[in-house]
């Protein structure tokens, strides 16, 4: 594990460097086997394709915990996560890149803890579609 980032080494501004992870489907096999969701939705084409989805589409739980190994991965502890609230705002097809980032928007030095807002997207057709918006996350520094 990584060194806990300290208190006086980040800044309002500073940004989590962004972390693409391309979504294939044995990932979304095992998220949903680890989790418990076996929905249909996320396991067979044909129901996917009934529903109007081009196929299979990824948990959104599978895309926030992308979005948390990028805020934990920058922090440098997992423990040090306190608070997180997202908002799902659109779906994540297999062979996309999912992208998580996020930026210091207030830092309190009484008690050592900045405020992330944070999201995830993907590159479709060219255009940025943002999968988790109008997030954020609390973190406590070193």
């Amino acid at each position: 594990m990584a060194e806990r980032r300290r208190f006086d080494e980040v800044t309002v501004g500073d940004e989590i460097p962004p972390i693409g992870k391309v979504v294939k489907r044995e990932d979304v096999k095992a998220y949903a086997d680890a989790s418990g969701d076996q929905n249909p939705l996320h396991q067979d084409d044909a129901f996917a394709k009934s529903v109007g989805f081009p196929g299979i589409i990824a948990h959104g739980m599978f895309s926030m915990a992308h979005l948390v190994s990028a805020i934990t991965g920058w922090v440098g502890d997992p423990g040090a996560l306190k608070k997180l609230k997202v908002q799902f705002r659109a779906v994540v097809f297999m062979d996309e890149t999912l992208v998580a980032r996020g930026q210091v928007v207030e830092m309190d030095p009484a008690t050592r803890r900045a405020r992330l807002s944070v999201w995830a997207e993907v590159d479709r057709a060219g255009q940025r579609q943002l999968v988790i918006k109008n997030s954020d996350a609390e973190v406590e520094l070193a």
